[in-house]
Formats: structure tokens, C-alpha cells, sequence
């Protein structure tokens, strides 16, 4: 039986492609259900080729498929060949059913909340563009490949992002000032420019030092020709950790996703939960050969893990914006990913990539419920009391959160006890302090969301109107009174069924001291991690440890918010210092305005005025006027008179005749 792997990237194509052509000739339920249904179709697929893959012996999970010779180059030892060929092992066959399994969800769930767009066939053409462009980087068996899809989701997170472009602020019923989803959108597309300027130069030195760019022929030259620690392989994986850090948003290029949030809250989930942002933990778990020999890169890796977690959690403490806390919540949960690589637990980063995606999908997907029912209200301090009016809703975002949180026996527990046990045992002991104190603030921030979201009275009047920022907004209503109420079945199915996931998947990968971690064992084959024996005490200890981490951030939110109608932001009141630095983002926007968007703007301005228009312009301009010259002395030779041409041919007869009686 073949594989059909193909079929996999395929599906969400063929979907994209029909809305493209012929979507807006279709019935609106037909279109945007045709992207469902080639999304399912995908995850059907998936799962089979999964099960396949389980039914062979561990040592022997490796499937490959080859479709055709992409590029082909030369002969012999100097040549280059490069395939359409696709690689299904345990880390790829996680990836995909987390794609095409979280991505069906959302794809369901846009098809309510996004009812009432003119253009839907555009946004589901792009949704399903995204997720083809995601598969295809995931099923690579070469890092050329990978590049492709690597490109595609930077172009379709253009796309949606900046779907609403004729849109000037979403920021509806808040006073804060956010950048238009047109400038969301070039604002993600340049930073990640820059990431993937890094990836393409490792691509490049990677190429120049093995000669090849598949997995099965790099990797086993790396082990081969270098040995722990060489300066190639360091620079390559630094290089490479470069594209990482701006497709995953770390420091220094974390800035272009909160503002992704311009976009419809359906793609938020879909870039934060199932696609882009995991691009960059999957690469760096799949070189994770290249990684194990450069432990600087590992160190480096690790360390802007745990400052891009620490940071984005404060961030995220003081936000309104119900959307942007779990925006940030995204990057510091990242963060705690690249920590675990960092030192070694690459099954333990991929682990809570995995429960990630259910629990930040559906969080994602209840703030968009929660907009839905308040006309696009998303400013915390002017909502609370939700809990009665949605109470699908407040309960399934409720699990979220405290899988989140890292509340024991949700799912986002076990993923982030195991990363924080690998960072205590691989020695790392600063950053294991840092790691638990970031746990206590994820705690704090999400109970903080939950409770001034659906908590206490609310903070609305039933009819207020409210006012959208422009003729679109509201969901294409304009200004209308306010009658929240629960979302329809085709949005709340989906949040019921992450919420399951939010709740039972980390059970998949219990401590030892609690069971068998069954997600390690199926990701053995591919990571080769050695086994870290540590004794039950510490292992209960460390469990402890991070159980109080969670329980004592909790307490704190509940103690500051729980009760408190008048002032939802209490860190205003006692910490007015922090929250100074934590509302303004440490100035991380001003710094690169002032050392690079400014000095960048004052070059190209002195560009095109001294440069451009005086030295280019002007030699061109005088070279034409040279010519003109020329032209206009040449012209005089030409007067119409038969005399003159009569005298012309006198002299040039008089000059041959004469050059050749004084030839010798």
C-alpha cells in the first residue's frame, strides 16, 4: 500500500486553490466548509500514516516518499540534487497531527466567527495556504524544502494578519493605540526577514560543508567529520537559531507577534497554537544532531529561552488586551521550549509544543467567543460578569488557563514540570530559578485574565453601544448595543474538544515517579536522549516545587483581583515603577525606532535626495546632455546643401589621397 504522504500537504492545497478560482461564486457555507473539509481530509490522512508508522518496529520508524528530482545540478562529486521527497518519523508525525488535528478545529470554528465577512473566500484560501505551507515544512526530508514551507508561512501570515487592511485599529472599546493590521502585517514580514536571512546563511554554509542538504546524508556526515564543539558546526547552528528566533519570536525578534494580533482572532490561534511560531522549536528538534555538537549554541539557546520567558510573562502581567496577554503568554511559553532545548530535552520542548497547541488554541479561540458576544470588546476592564452569559465559554477557557497555568494534573503541567525537572538535572541551576519564577508569573497573569474577564459584576451595560473604530468593525455591524450571549455550536464544539485535550494530554507523558512517559518513548528513536536517573525524592521535590510555583501565582491573582470592581489594574495602585516598565515593553519598540527605523529612514532619505537624486540623477543627466551636444554639433555638418557636401567629399578624398602617398 503506498503511502501517500503527499496527500497530506495536498488536501489543504486543493482547498486553497478551489476558494482562489471559485470561491467567490460559491454559496458562503459551501466555501468555507470545503476548507474544513480538506482540512479533516488532511488529519484522516495524517492519522493513518501515523498508525503505519507505529506498526514498525521503533528502531525502524523512518518512512520516506519521494515524489521527483526538484533540482539537479551537475555530475558526479560535484553535484547537487535536491528532491520533492517527504520524511515521516516520530517528531514529523507529532507535527502533523497537531497541523491538520488543531487546524481542522480552528478552520471549524472561523466558520462561525467569521459569518458576517464579505470576503471569506480570501480568508480561507489563505487558512488553508498557511496550513499547506506548515505541512510541507514539517514532512521535509531536506532543509531546502524546509525553506520552502519555512517562506510560505511567512507569506500567509502577511496575508491574514493583514486581512482586515482597510482596517485603521481593532483596539475596539480601549483606549490604547495599536498598529493597523496593514502595519501588523509589514511588521511581522520585515522582522522575520531577518531571522531568515540567519537560516538562509546556515542553509548556504551547511551546503558548502557537506556538500548536500538532506537529513539522511547531514546528519551522519556531521557525526563523522567533527567533533564536539567545532567552530563550522557552532556557526552553523547559530545561524540557523537565528531564523528560529524570528519565526518563533524570541529575543531579540519577539516584537512582530504581539501586534499579530490585528488579525482575525481564528488566525491568532492558528499562528500561536498549530503553525508559524512552532517552526522554529521544530527545526532546531530536528537538527538536533547539528545542536548536540555545539553546546555553545545549546547555552546560547538555552539562556534566550529563559530571558524571552521571563520577560514576555512580565509583559504579559499588565496587559488589557485580553488577546495581547495571551499573545505574550505565546512568546514566554516559547521561551520555556527553546529552554528545554537548550539543555538537551528536546522530547520534553516538543512535549509542550504539543500541549501547547490544545491549550493556547483554545484560549485563543474563547477570546474570540468572548469578542463575538461584545462586538469585538476585548479590553478587560470593560467586561467581567461573562461567566453567567457564557458559560460554555468561561468553562472551557477556565481548563485553558489553568493548563496554562501549570495547575496540577492539566495537561501544560506534566509538559512544563518535565521541562523545568531537565533544566534542575542538566545543572543549569540559575535558569531552573528563573524558569520556576516564570511559572509563578504565568500563574499570576492568566488567573488575573480570567478573572476580569468573566468574574466579579460586569463592567458593561446590556444595550451600551459600542463604539468600533470604523464602519467595519464589530464584525461588520458597526456600532450596535451590547447583548452578550453564547456562541453558536459550530464555536463552541471546537472549544469543548481542545478543552479535552487541555485537560488529558499531558497524560501521555507522565514522570517516572508517576508512570511511564510514553511521549518520550514514542520520540526515543529519534532524539536518543540518554536517560537522566534521578531519585523519586528529588523528582517529587522538584514536582513540588513547580505545583507551588502555579499555586502561590494563582493566590496572588486571586488576592489582587478577586472582589475588586473599581481598579482592575492593581499593579498600578502598589508597583507603579513595574508596571511603567512592564506597559511600555521595557522600550523594546523605542529602542529599535531610535537605533534602527530612524537612522534607517534619515539614510534612505539622504539616499534618495544626495546619492540618488544628485549623483545618479545627475550623471545621467549630464550624460544625456553631453549626447544632446554632441548631437546639436554633429547636426551643423548636416545643413542640406549640395556645396557643402560637395566639400565634404573634396577634403576626405584630399586625406585618403594623402595617407596614401605617405604610407612607406
Amino acid at each position: 500500500m503506498p503511502l501517500m504522504l503527499w496527500l497530506i500537504p495536498a488536501l489543504p492545497l486543493l482547498g486553497a486553490i478551489i476558494n482562489l478560482l471559485v470561491g467567490r461564486r460559491l454559496p458562503r457555507a459551501l466555501s468555507s466548509w470545503l476548507a474544513v473539509a480538506f482540512m479533516a481530509a488532511a488529519f484522516g490522512v495524517a492519522v493513518s500514516a501515523v498508525a503505519n508508522l507505529v506498526a514498525l518496529p521503533p528502531e525502524e520508524r523512518v518512512l520516506r516518499e519521494t515524489l521527483y528530482e526538484w533540482i539537479g545540478v551537475g555530475v558526479g562529486a560535484n553535484s547537487f540534487s535536491v528532491n520533492v521527497a517527504f520524511w515521516l518519523d516520530p517528531l514529523s508525525a507529532v507535527m502533523i497531527l497537531v497541523v491538520t488535528g488543531v487546524g481542522t478545529l480552528i478552520h471549524m470554528y472561523a466558520v462561525g466567527y467569521m459569518e458576517h465577512e464579505k470576503d471569506y473566500a480570501r480568508f480561507f484560501f489563505a487558512m488553508n495556504l498557511f496550513a499547506f505551507a506548515m505541512l510541507m515544512l514539517v514532512l521535509a526530508d531536506n532543509y531546502l524544502l524546509m525553506f520552502l514551507g519555512w517562506e510560505g508561512v511567512g507569506v500567509c501570515s502577511y496575508l491574514l494578519i493583514g486581512f482586515w487592511y482597510d482596517r485603521d485599529n481593532l483596539a475596539v472599546g480601549t483606549d490604547e493605540k495599536f498598529l493597523s493590521p496593514r502595519s501588523s502585517a509589514t511588521k511581522a514580514f520585515v522582522v522575520n526577514r531577518i531571522g531568515d536571512f540567519g537560516f538562509t546563511l546556515g542553509i548556504i554554509l551547511m551546503f558548502w560543508t557537506f556538500g548536500s542538504l538532506s537529513f539522511a546524508e547531514v546528519f551522519p556526515k556531521a557525526e563523522e567529520m567533527f567533533q564536539i564543539g567545532a567552530p563550522v558546526i557552532t556557526v552553523m547552528t547559530l545561524l540557523l537559531f537565528l531564523g528560529a528566533t524570528g519565526k518563533s519570536a524570541q529575543i531579540p525578534l519577539f516584537i512582530w507577534l504581539p501586534d499579530a494580533m490585528a488579525g482575525p482572532t481564528p488566525v491568532s490561534a492558528l499562528i500561536h497554537a498549530a503553525t508559524m511560531v512552532t517552526a522554529g522549536v521544530y527545526m532546531v528538534a530536528r537538527s538536533h544532531v547539528l545542536y548536540s555538537l555545539a553546546p555553545t549554541t545549546l547555552t546560547v539557546v538555552a539562556i534566550i529561552g529563559v530571558l524571552t520567558a521571563f520577560i514576555a510573562a512580565t509583559i504579559a502581567l499588565v496587559q488589557n488586551d485580553l488577546k495581547r496577554v495571551l499573545a505574550y503568554s505565546t512568546v514566554s511559553q516559547l521561551g520555556y521550549m527553546f529552554f528545554a532545548l537548550g539543555v538537551g530535552a528536546f522530547g520534553a520542548g516538543i512535549f509542550h509544543l504539543m500541549t501547547h497547541a490544545f491549550f493556547k488554541a483554545l484560549l485563543f479561540l474563547g477570546a474570540g467567543a468572548v469578542m463575538h458576544a461584545m462586538n469585538d470588546m476585548i479590553d478587560m476592564r470593560r467586561l467581567g460578569g461573562l461567566r453567567k452569559v457564557m458559560p460554555i465559554t468561561f468553562w472551557t477557557f477556565l481548563i485553558g488557563a489553568f493548563a496554562l497555568s501549570g495547575f496540577p494534573l492539566f495537561s501544560g503541567f506534566f509538559s512544563k514540570d518535565e521541562i523545568l525537572t531537565a533544566g534542575f538535572t542538566s545543572g543549569n541551576i540559575v535558569l531552573w530559578v528563573v524558569g520556576v519564577l516564570t511559572a509563578l508569573l504565568t500563574a499570576f497573569y492568566t488567573v488575573r485574565a480570567v478573572i476580569l474577564t468573566f468574574g466579579g459584576k460586569p463592567r458593561w451595560k446590556e444595550g451600551e453601544v459600542v463604539h468600533a473604530q470604523d464602519e467595519h468593525a464589530a464584525h461588520g455591524h458597526g456600532e450596535r448595543g451590547l447583548h452578550p450571549h453564547e456562541a453558536s455550536p459550530v464555536m463552541t464544539i471546537p472549544l469543548m474538544v481542545l478543552a479535552l485535550g487541555a485537560l488529558f494530554a499531558g497524560y501521555v507523558g507522565l514522570p517516572s515517579v508517576l508512570g511511564a512517559n510514553l511521549f518520550g518513548q514514542f520520540l526515543e528513536p529519534v532524539f536518543r536522549e540518554p536517560a537522566v536517573e534521578i531519585s523519586p525524592t528529588l523528582e517529587w521535590t522538584l514536582i513540588g516545587i513547580s505545583t507551588a510555583a502555579a499555586l502561590i501565582g494563582i493566590f496572588i491573582a486571586l488576592r489582587f483581583y478577586l472582589g475588586d470592581r473599581e481598579t482592575p489594574q492593581r499593579l498600578t495602585r502598589y508597583y507603579p515603577w513595574l508596571y511603567r516598565l512592564w506597559s511600555n515593553k521595557y522600550w523594546v519598540d523605542q529602542i529599535y525606532d531610535y537605533v534602527i527605523a530612524r537612522p534607517g529612514r534619515w539614510l534612505a532619505n539622504a539616499f534618495w535626495t544626495d546619492v540618488d537624486g544628485k549623483i545618479i540623477n545627475g550623471a545621467a543627466d549630464g550624460l544625456g546632455r553631453a549626447f544632446r551636444n554632441v548631437g546639436q554639433a554633429l547636426r551643423s555638418l548636416q545643413d542640406g546643401y549640395a556645396r557643402g557636401y560637395a566639400l565634404a567629399m573634396l577634403i576626405g578624398i584630399v586625406v585618403v589621397i594623402a595617407i596614401v602617398i605617405m604610407r612607406p
